[in-house]
C-alpha cells in the first residue's frame, strides 16, 4: 500500500527466455562427462526458467544420477544459459 492507503500495482514481470541455442551448446558441453559413464541426457524441453531432461542408459537408474542432475549439470547451465533457473529430470 501507497501512504494514501491504495494499492500500488507492480507491472507484470516478462516470461523468462531461455536461450536455446546456448543450451544445447551446452548440453553437447556436458554430454562427454556423462557418456564416459556409460549415460547420455535428451533434452525434452524448457517451460519458463525450467529445463526438462531425461538422464538414459547407466545415469537412468543411478542412485547418483540426481546429485549429478542438481549439483553438476543444474550449476553449469545455471552458469552458461542465460534464463535456466531449474533444472529437472523426469
Amino acid at each position: 500500500m501507497s501512504e494514501t492507503g491504495t494499492a500500488i500495482e507492480t507491472p507484470p514481470t516478462a516470461p523468462v527466455q531461455v536461450d536455446l541455442g546456448k543450451l544445447e551448446a551446452t548440453l553437447e558441453y556436458i554430454r562427454p562427462a556423462v557418456q564416459a559413464d556409460g549415460g547420455d541426457l535428451v533434452l525434452l524441453g524448457v517451460e519458463g526458467g525450467t529445463v526438462n531432461l531425461q538422464m538414459v542408459g547407466a545415469c537412468g537408474g543411478c542412485p547418483m544420477s540426481m546429485m549429478t542432475l542438481k549439483a553438476g549439470i543444474e550449476r553449469i547451465l545455471k552458469d552458461r544459459v542465460p534464463g535456466v533457473e531449474e533444472v529437472n529430470a523426469t
